[in-house]
């Protein structure tokens, strides 16, 4: 009993880093909108140590149309929000609103 290992102060404390339920209903209500227009198909959730990432996909077995970053590194206050067309930065900014309000501007499916 001399050599007690206590495991908790052995184990790599890991950091959880996800969406807010209101940063999620956020993407999410964008999502169905294009969802009922016909344009987007399927999303995907990711999330690693320090990032999460909601991409969304016209196809299954495409690659993301757009995806939208969540980061956080460590001594900041404030995440930051990214959205991505491809490798293609489009937005930066610390309001997910402001990243979501980019898609306003960007073209949309013309179905007749």
């Amino acid at each position: 009993m001399e050599n007690l290992i206590r495991l908790p102060s052995t184990r790599k404390s890991v950091r959880h880093f996800f969406f807010t339920r209101n940063e999620l209903g956020q993407l999410l209500s964008l999502y169905a909108s294009r969802v009922a227009a016909g344009e987007w198909r399927d999303y995907a959730l990711d999330r690693h140590d320090d990032m999460a990432v909601f991409s969304i996909f016209r196809h299954t077995h495409e690659r993301p149309l757009y995806s939208v970053s969540k980061t956080q590194r460590r001594g900041q206050k404030r995440p930051t929000f990214a959205l991505f067309a491809g490798p293609k930065r489009l937005k930066s900014s610390s309001s997910l609103l402001d990243v979501l309000a980019v898609f306003e501007k960007l073209p949309r499916l013309v179905r007749s």
